[in-house]
């Protein structure tokens, strides 16, 4: 049989398709289904296939069949996985559609309650309790067999409420009133050790199917470590708080009164000891301050005075301690005008002095006196003529005392005589 060339212009022959493109190609209808219905299964399994576990959570799986786990690619009974090592942890986890993930809060967890109680004194209390807590790793396997995620509700709180009541009934309501932190402490003690004797009566090792049930009997005993139990409010009848606050009102007051007590005796104790510095500093200066000393301050005092240039009138005398008396505004006091007397007759003597011939020794007028002056000079001092007529003193210069007082400081300081200080003696 003649054989013809494959082509006749010598061109290679095109290749032919393979198989499974015309497979592909002669089946597209089908294919696309089957690749809808696997995308649109894989949708509605992702909840339940793909399981995202949060921070500080933690899941517990529960095995619907007996099978492979493709967790620790071993084979699992069905049932709640008890064993630590197998918990699901924090990330993105994949498990059989039939099976299910539980999460498990290991986080510090808060809850609060209102509890009534009755003290020992009968009065009805009610308490608002906050429980701080926490749940242990490894016990979440089986806390959730035997318990399950209500926990909360049903052993947590009633056991704090229980421990509430009986730790509150042996205290009076005042104590309830005022005592917070002992029975905060108590109520937390005792509900932990309530927690750990009774939560491991609740292991039933006949419904585990683990190859060695034994070993989780004493699971649940660190199950939920309680933090604190934190008494919010305390509320009492409205009497019984009015009057614990009327009691605590007066026993502030004695306090106060007590305090009041102290510092007087305090305040007493001060003064004593001001007493006897003030008599010793007199004491001191007494020793050391003598009638010349003072004297000597009294007239330079004086002199200051005396310089000063505001107006007042200034009367100088002695008292019996050696120093001037300093009187300022004084006024001046006038005497009332006296009938005129009758003249003396003529006589070429001095009043108050003999005649010529006579005896020279000055003689005091009547109804006067006379006092030696700095130089044993009789002054006269005014006086009034009759018995009921007085001279009128137009300054307190004239007045005899006062000359004979600034004679005397006159005399003492070495000043030249004073016209205001001295009386003329007779015969000058």
């Amino acid at each position: 049989m003649a054989k013809f060339p494959e082509s006749l212009d010598d061109l290679p022959a095109p290749r032919q398709r393979r198989g499974w493109w015309r497979y592909l190609a002669r089946h597209l209808p089908s294919v696309s289904v089957v690749l809808m219905m696997a995308m649109l299964t894989g949708i509605v399994l992702w909840p339940y296939v793909i399981i995202n576990v949060p921070s500080g959570q933690v899941g517990v799986l529960w095995k619907r069949f007996n099978g492979f786990d493709l967790y620790c690619l071993c084979w699992v009974g069905r049932g709640t996985v008890l064993e630590p090592h197998e918990l699901r942890e924090e990330g993105l986890h994949i498990i059989w559609p039939w099976d299910k993930l539980y999460l498990y809060d290991l986080r510090l967890q808060s809850s609060m309650q209102t509890y009534n109680a009755i003290s020992s004194d009968g009065v009805n209390v009610k308490a608002q309790i906050s429980v701080r807590y926490q749940l242990g790793h490894d016990s979440v396997a089986v806390l959730h067999k035997f318990i399950g995620p209500g926990y909360l509700t049903s052993v947590l709180g009633p056991e704090i409420g229980s421990q509430a009541r009986q730790i509150i009934s042996t205290y009076t309501a005042q104590q309830v009133y005022t005592s917070r932190d002992p029975i905060q402490k108590a109520i937390r003690d005792s509900a932990e050790r309530s927690l750990e004797s009774n939560l491991d009566s609740l292991v039933q090792t006949e419904g585990m199917e683990q190859p060695d049930p034994k070993n989780y009997n004493h699971f649940l005993r660190n199950a939920i470590h309680i933090l604190d139990t934190l008494v919010l409010g305390i509320e009492l009848p409205p009497e019984i708080v009015a009057a614990i606050n009327r009691q605590t009102e007066q026993f502030y007051m004695i306090q106060e009164y007590k305090f009041r007590v102290q510092r007087e005796a305090e305040e007493s104790k001060r003064k004593q000891i001001e007493a006897d510095g003030i008599a010793a500093f007199q004491r001191t200066v007494s020793q050391g301050i003598s009638e010349s000393y003072l004297r000597w301050r009294g007239i330079e005092a004086t002199l200051a005075l005396a310089q000063s240039p505001n107006a007042k009138i200034v009367v100088i005398g002695s008292g019996k301690d050696g120093l001037p008396i300093i009187l300022g505004n004084v006024e001046t006091p006038v005497a009332p005008a006296a009938p005129a007397a009758k003249p003396p007759s003529a006589s070429p003597t001095t009043p108050g002095t003999a005649p010529s011939g006579g005896s020279t020794e000055t003689q005091p007028q009547r109804g006067g006196s006379a006092e030696p002056g700095p130089d044993n000079t009789p002054t006269a001092s005014a006086a009034p003529t009759g018995s009921n007529e007085a001279t009128p003193l137009s300054s307190p210069l004239e007045i005899p005392e006062v000359k004979s007082i600034l004679s005397r400081i006159s005399g003492a300081i070495g000043l030249p005589g004073s016209d205001t200080g001295t009386a003329a003696k007779p015969g000058h």
